[in-house]
């Protein structure tokens, strides 16, 4: 029995088109909780570019893919950063050996190192605004939490190679989401079930990025957006419709939760 459904954002919840979550959506998640079923969101987004949802409530957050957990809107109940050690060694890469477009995550904001078309485009994307643009050395004031690295496919291996505990995961070609090793939207989903007494096999979790496979493959159903890169498709055990084509009700109704 389905006691806890899991919603990544971008692409799942919220369209890339429109940047708002369908009326089936929003309706099915009204439903769900009045059966008594649990909703959470599952994101890489910060809680505070968290912008899209509008008054939709939801019983808990995974944010920064896993690195930052909530019961409800303020309880934290997990969170994680990347070690300062290594935030030190890619400060002195960006330095050394070049620089690349990266925002760095804190707990309470965010900040980009340099501008780029790449990070305009995301952020378009995304319908969020420019986080302020700061010197390298900002990174090194407070805890960074999640990085989004716009680097090439060989910086990325000589940057990782300096994030010596940090692991990258990608859902667009623009960019890698950095991340503690370890980390996932699982590792979220564990903390969150743990607080709340449920189990992995009384989930269902919607995604269609690749920072979703560790929760599709954990969840009792994962299920895959119709808009899902195959890569995305193939870990899922079921695929729905397109986020534009009411996907998220529409599985909901085959699995029969509606």
């Amino acid at each position: 029995m389905i006691k806890a459904v899991f919603l990544d954002i971008d692409g799942t919840l919220v369209s890339f088109n429109t940047h708002r979550v369908p009326q089936s959506a929003v309706e099915a998640v009204r439903e769900l909780r009045a059966k008594g079923i649990k909703v959470f969101i599952a994101t890489g987004r910060h809680m505070q570019f968290i912008n899209n949802l509008g008054d939709m409530e939801f019983d808990g957050y995974i944010t920064l893919n896993g690195s930052y957990c909530f019961a409800g809107r303020d309880r934290v109940i997990y969170k994680r950063g990347i070690l300062e050690e290594d935030i030190r060694g890619l400060v002195h890469f960006l330095k050394t050996e070049g620089e690349f477009p990266c925002i760095f995550v804190r707990e309470r904001d965010a900040f980009l190192n340099m501008d780029s078309k790449e990070v305009e485009e995301l952020l378009k994307l995304i319908d969020l605004g420019m986080p302020p643009v700061k010197g390298t050395d900002e990174a090194l004031k407070g805890e960074i939490f999640q990085l989004l690295a716009f680097f090439t496919p060989e910086q990325e291996k000589r940057v990782m190679a300096v994030l010596k505990d940090c692991e990258a995961t990608r859902w667009t070609p623009l960019f890698a989401d950095v991340i503690p090793t370890g980390g996932s939207k699982r590792v979220g989903m564990e903390k969150i079930l743990d607080y709340f007494g449920l189990t992995c096999e009384e989930t269902m979790a919607f995604g269609d990025g690749g920072n979703d496979i560790p929760m599709l493959e954990y969840a009792g159903i994962g299920v895959a957006m119709g808009n899902a890169a195959e890569k995305v498709a193939r870990s899922a055990d079921f695929v729905t419709r397109s986020v534009d084509d009411d996907g998220v009700a529409y599985a909901l109704k085959h699995f029969g939760l509606l």
